[in-house]
């Protein structure tokens, strides 16, 4: 069953970089390189995150689903927390005061308005060091703002313990195709919330942040318990028939997603003005209404690669995409921090523009990765196994150690 686990940890990657480029149109555009079709799949990147959201689910009840499934265990649903936590809160940790300390020095050395800062106050730190911060209606983001979706993580790994039990009765006594009607139905309060929603681009409001998590983790289980019905057909995993199909779905549901972002790019109905955001200089950038509805694209895209070694999946298990998929959480976690300084550095200097500019990008880019790579390992790596040694498990876990 790990024979996916290389080509997943490659979508790792990609879903990172994405969620990168979404935050940085403004420089591509500056740079002339945001053209019509880049521009369309950028703007939907931050979807990139409900890709995060539905792997989580994926790999979980794949990891889990013996585990825990049987039965209600606190000694098994600490140590869950427990290895859960040495994931994402080492990074976290160290990015929520980085970033504390990187807008204290721009509003000291750089003018940075302080009013704009409101979340900047020891109540709002305490929901962030907690991770609570996104719970609710009506979400508080601010500091590293990229962990609101850790604090969704977070909210999905406390339901776990709950979700896998019926999980484990789902794969021991329902149908293939009844769980993939439940596929589909544990989609529809996403894609309900994605249609009617409309008064934030972010879906953030509203629960919209709790809808993605639990919708969209949850539809990562499922997904792998009906790969596990196709990976169990034969010994060796699945017929020849359905890792064939599942090699052209690998390679058509991203083709798809990049068309349907052509579309949602195009129709002038799902697009956003600077009417709706009077604050805002250039509504465009904004993903365009009903983009949530590539979600059920992106989870399936994962069974598809899951199922197969070949197509996309062979590239994704390379050693440099494994590697991208390694660091792709320290990337996320560290981005916009280095944009922002990043910004307020070319920003003193009074560029804005030209082959200074051009040179000033490629640093950021290329500093993102660099960045990302020393964060995971000197800080993520290090602080998970030594957390992991804490509870007897074994420093690295057993399909990284392999690749390591």
């Amino acid at each position: 069953m790990r024979r996916f686990i290389g080509q997943l940890t490659g979508v790792r990657a990609i879903a990172a970089t994405w969620v990168m480029l979404y935050h940085y149109q403004p420089v591509l555009a500056t740079m002339h390189l945001l053209i019509p079709g880049v521009h369309d799949v950028l703007r939907v990147g931050r979807l990139g995150v409900d890709l995060f959201f539905a792997l989580s689910g994926f790999i979980l009840t794949h990891t889990y689903l013996r585990k825990m499934g049987p039965e209600l265990s606190w000694p098994n649903t600490r140590h869950f927390l427990w290895l859960r936590l040495a994931r994402i809160y080492p990074v976290h940790f160290v990015m929520l005061n980085v970033a504390g300390l990187a807008v204290v020095a721009q509003m000291k050395f750089g003018g940075a308005d302080a009013a704009a800062r409101s979340w900047l106050n020891p109540t709002d730190y305490l929901k962030q060091v907690l991770l609570i911060q996104e719970w609710g209606p009506n979400p508080t983001r601010g500091w590293n703002f990229p962990a609101w979706s850790l604090s969704m993580e977070w909210l999905a790994y406390l339901l776990f313990s709950f979700l896998v039990l019926l999980l484990f009765r789902m794969h021991n006594q329902l149908s293939t195709k009844t769980l993939g009607l439940l596929w589909g139905a544990s989609l529809l309060p996403l894609l309900g919330y994605g249609i009617f929603y409309g008064s934030d681009p972010y879906y953030i409001s509203g629960w919209g942040s709790t809808i993605r998590i639990l919708t969209e983790f949850t539809a990562g289980g499922i997904t792998l318990l009906i790969v596990q019905r196709f990976t169990e057909q034969t010994p060796h995993g699945p017929k020849r028939r359905v890792e064939r199909l599942a090699t052209t779905l690998s390679v058509a549901f991203p083709v798809t997603i990049v068309l349907a972002s052509l579309i949602l790019g195009h129709v002038p109905s799902l697009q956003w003005t600077t009417a709706d955001f009077p604050d805002m200089s250039n509504a465009a950038d904004l993903p365009p209404k009903w983009h949530l509805m590539l979600v059920p694209l992106l989870i399936a895209w994962i069974g598809s690669l899951a199922l197969t070694s070949r197509g996309p999946s062979k590239f994704l298990s390379t050693d440099k995409m494994i590697l991208g998929g390694f660091i792709s959480f320290s990337l996320y976690m560290t981005h916009t921090v280095w944009y922002g300084l990043w910004r307020a550095v070319l920003t003193k200097l009074h560029i804005n523009g030209g082959i200074l500019y051009a040179v000033g990008a490629i640093g950021l880019f290329v500093g993102a990765f660099i960045i990302a790579w020393l964060m995971w390992k000197f800080v993520e790596e290090p602080a998970r196994e030594w957390m992991r040694a804490r509870s007897g498990e074994t420093a690295k876990p057993v399909e990284e150690a392999a690749r390591a």
